[in-house]
């Protein structure tokens, strides 16, 4: 407690010396190890620095901290229309069957911006197309539906074959913040289990296992879901602005019960990533275990009601996952905390530091 309280008055924020307006903030990455995290303390109307390790002395016995345990796909692929037009696939939910869903990019690679990339080839229901870049890997497919940028493909082998093609050639969706490519390890939690995920489920990054043991340790406890978590920017404004889109998630039975524990015991349930908020709030008010389809847009006009708080990557004004975190802070404190992780030089993005929402 002494040394929780020392970090609060060497990086408390100051309060009239930090502007309120947006900062872009960097996009290095950062080590796991050695991740950052912004506490906005609602109750105190404060927000201060500290490292991510410290989350393990901010929670307390009985609290529980729930987590999106789905694996990263490989989830960009290359591919050829059957006139030779290249294009760039990327999944948008889990593989399903022999069936693919995703979004078609234009030429190029990931170093342009989303936004910026070429308008992909034109492709109709009943075309044919090429997946993967190794001759050896490649898969045919065909067009079952396809509504501008949005396919869904019907490819010609069995699921094994798929998946063996998809791991072959397939790469991490990524950005182009951060140029270098990212092998598809480093876009992976340390509970990864079912490859449901587009996206890495990045506010669970800095959750080393010395991070989980030391919460266990205090009494804190740790359950699963499972939630496919979607594609972030797509390149095309108007289905940006529907994101995050349907998607999938799996409540398993023990994590209900603990749900039920930590409320019977006073605790309160804390979310590692939105995609944890949006599977549990869209289960809500009648919890019940299986599969369900996350529907629910966060915003700051939601008020949860399952979740008590949330780590969630640092997120600027303007960008989507920003208006998520609305939900359990006033966007004034929210800026005032990004205005914090900007002068404290912190990263943003799916590598970089994070923040807690008490």
């Amino acid at each position: 407690m002494i040394a929780r309280a020392f970090q609060r008055v060497a990086s408390r924020e100051p309060p009239s010396e930090l502007p309120t307006a947006v900062y872009a903030l960097r996009t290095a990455e950062v080590p796991r190890r050695d991740v950052r995290l912004v506490v906005i303390d609602r109750a105190r109307d404060d927000s201060y620095v500290t490292p991510f390790g410290s989350l393990v002395g901010l929670l307390r016995a009985g609290d529980l901290v729930v987590v999106n345990d789905a694996a990263t796909l490989p989830a960009s692929l290359a591919g050829a229309t059957a006139a030779g037009q290249a294009f760039e696939l990327r999944l948008s939910a889990p593989i399903d069957g022999n069936r693919l869903t995703g979004v078609l990019l234009g030429p190029g690679d990931h170093r342009t911006r989303t936004e910026h990339r070429a308008a992909p080839p034109v492709i109709a229901i009943g075309d044919r197309v090429r997946l993967g870049a190794a001759a050896a890997r490649s898969i045919d497919a065909r067009v079952l539906g396809a509504i501008g940028r949005r396919v869904e493909l019907r490819a010609d082998a069995n699921a094994d074959e798929l998946w063996q093609a998809l791991y072959a050639s397939g790469r991490p969706v990524q950005y182009a913040h951060r140029p270098e490519l990212l092998p598809l390890y480093a876009v992976q939690t340390a509970y990864a289990a079912r490859p449901w995920a587009v996206e890495m489920p990045s506010a669970g990054r800095a959750l080393t296992w010395d991070v989980l043991l030391g919460l266990r340790r205090a009494g804190v406890a740790i359950a699963t879901l499972t939630h496919a978590a979607g594609l972030s920017s797509t390149g095309d404004d108007a289905l940006d602005r529907a994101l995050p889109w349907p998607e999938r998630y799996e409540l398993p039975q023990r994590t209900i019960d603990e749900l039920a524990r930590a409320k019977d015991r006073g605790g309160r349930v804390i979310a590692i990533g939105t995609t944890v908020v949006r599977a549990l709030e869209s289960a809500a008010p009648e919890l019940h275990a299986g599969s369900g389809i996350a529907r629910l847009r966060l915003d700051g006009a939601y008020r949860p009601r399952v979740v008590d708080g949330l780590v969630s990557g640092l997120h600027a004004p303007g960008e989507s996952h920003f208006d998520l975190l609305s939900a359990f802070a006033p966007r004034a404190r929210l800026e005032r905390a990004i205005a914090l992780a900007h002068a404290r030089g912190l990263s943003g993005h799916e590598l970089g530091d994070a923040c807690l929402v008490m």
